[in-house]
């Protein structure tokens, strides 16, 4: 006897699922509301959020780097540099080889003051040989400074680590920003040669 095609067809369907509700485990819900009532508790009882002992203990004066010296103050060529030129040059001066030129022994350093001055004050773009190696690059121009500290960070570079040059004075950087009419950066080396004639 054949059976009813539509009944053989129900026959091998399974059955429609049906949802069922299961509640949280207890053990959770008791974690939730202890976690959510410890973090309320600790907001409301907790110290002011700006307490120092928080952070890394620097002042704002601090964190808003060197003041601008007054004029015919003193300036720390030292904090100037280390604000300015470190990420590149390095506390060491010595740079990083292939990227960044060595401060430290650099005839560009020792060698005529108006160079040094005019590469601070426009910046270089372009090749140059530091100690008998090739860099290029670019240097930006920091003329934003002022030329007191200018001359603060020219005097610590060209006087620091196995560098023996005299200091410069803020008449130089004020000269030849005068004096100077570029607006780029010195394109290599052979612009800066041009200034030693």
């Amino acid at each position: 006897m054949s059976q009813d095609p539509v009944t053989r067809a129900q026959r091998r369907e399974n059955e429609d699922p049906e949802e069922t509700i299961r509640p949280m485990p207890l053990v959770v819900l008791v974690l939730a509301v202890f976690m959510a009532l410890w973090g309320v508790g600790y907001i409301l009882y907790s110290e002011p959020l700006d307490n120092s002992q928080w952070g890394d203990q620097r002042t704002r004066a601090e964190l808003s780097g060197p003041a601008p010296a007054a004029p015919g103050a003193a300036v720390d060529g030292k904090a100037l540099f280390a604000a300015n030129c470190v990420a590149c040059h390095q506390a060491t001066g010595l740079g990083l080889p292939g990227v960044f030129p060595p401060l430290d022994g650099s005839e560009w350093v020792q060698g005529e003051p108006r160079v040094l001055a005019n590469i601070l004050l426009h910046g270089i773009t372009g090749e140059i040989t530091v100690k008998g190696n090739k860099f290029q690059g670019s240097m930006p121009s920091f003329q934003q400074l002022s030329d007191a500290e200018l001359a603060g960070i020219a005097s610590f570079i060209r006087s620091n680590w196995s560098n023996k040059a005299e200091a410069l004075k803020a008449d130089l950087f004020a000269t030849e920003r005068k004096d100077g009419n570029r607006t780029t950066p010195f394109e290599g080396e052979a612009a800066l040669k041009a200034l030693q004639k």
